[in-house]
């Protein structure tokens, strides 16, 4: 099931840290017109934000929008890679990677049924 340049086919968005964690790939498009979880694009998360890159704006919205998504605490989630860039690597501790790709895949389908 494909949406533009956007599948599901592969999923390697999420990978296991040893420690228990769990490191989400995101690819974010800054400056959007509205804040939203659009896709899975090129092996990650693709996050459409309405905050400008600019003194950590976007960063922030990120967070913010990955705790109230997951309706987990801010402090649970720490950006490992990718602060000044589009790709970035979120670190996420308290929940467990089934239940993260499950709700990602369950708000990216419903977004596909809703277009059709």
């Amino acid at each position: 099931m494909a949406t533009g340049f956007c599948t599901l086919t592969a999923m390697p968005f999420l990978s296991p840290l040893p420690d228990g964690r769990s490191l989400l790939a995101v690819y974010v498009q800054p400056r959007a017109s509205r804040t939203a979880l659009v896709c899975i694009h090129d092996k990650a998360i693709k996050l459409a934000i309405t905050s400008p890159p600019v003194d950590d704006a976007a960063n922030k919205a990120l967070i913010a929008f990955f705790s109230s998504f997951f309706k987990i605490a801010r402090q649970e989630f720490s950006i490992h890679k990718g602060h000044q860039s589009r790709r970035k690597q979120i670190i996420i501790s308290g929940l467990s990677d089934e239940i993260i790709r499950q709700r990602i895949l369950e708000e990216i389908q419903r977004k596909d049924v809703a277009r059709k």
